[in-house]
């Protein structure tokens, strides 16, 4: 038998959660309008240069940041995709939780995605880390180990970046101390970068 569900018909609670939406929306469509266009540019100079060369892209994050990083290589992979064009080659380091639990639980979580790319990348390759807080170390050490191992290295975050602008070449900044709305900034970022891979690939 299907129930319904009875719906609050209170006039004052509706008005109450039709604010609190509202609120959201509007601050979310100011700090969208604040993105840089400048640092997308750059982004995605480094990301066409690297498909160019038939080079790799590992894109890697926590949480939130970790379904936005599978999500990312998705629109890199297929909707970046130009027929004739050389395709992107990305690969999301979040995808594989046998091995993250593997290096999490013998090594150290902080590793689960620096190990990884031990054993990946080769120069001029590019490794994304995604971190609202800029602080997430398991992301920091893998663009440390990303740098070294001769791949150039982009960061998405939030607010001021906390400690990850030092350790990329290209920084992605989202204005907000929300958290949500950095989110929500990154998917912008991500489907802004890949729109225009595939302007660009396609032209």
């Amino acid at each position: 038998m299907t129930q319904s569900i009875e719906l609050s018909t209170d006039q004052g609670s509706r008005a109450s959660l039709e604010a609190v939406i509202n609120r959201y929306l509007e601050e979310a469509s100011r700090t969208i309008a604040a993105l840089s266009s400048a640092q997308v540019v750059q982004a995605v100079e480094i990301l066409e240069a690297a498909c160019a060369a038939g080079r790799r892209v590992y894109v890697f994050g926590n949480g939130g940041s970790a379904a936005t990083a599978s999500h990312m290589v998705n629109d890199l992979n297929k909707q970046a995709r130009v027929a004739g064009a050389r395709p992107m080659r990305a690969m999301a380091l979040t995808d594989n939780m046998p091995l993250i639990t593997a290096w999490s639980n013998d090594v150290d979580y902080a590793d689960a995605f620096a190990r990884q790319l031990t054993d990946l990348v080769d120069p001029g390759d590019v490794a994304v880390g995604i971190s609202t807080s800029g602080i997430s170390q398991n992301v920091l050490r893998a663009l440390i180990v990303a740098r070294e191992l001769g791949a150039v290295t982009i960061g998405l975050t939030g607010n001021d970046g906390g400690e990850l602008p030092a350790t990329v070449d290209c920084c992605l900044y989202v204005p907000s101390a929300d958290i949500g709305q950095q989110e929500d900034g990154h998917l912008v970022l991500n489907h802004v970068i890949t729109v225009a891979l595939r302007h660009h690939l396609g032209a």
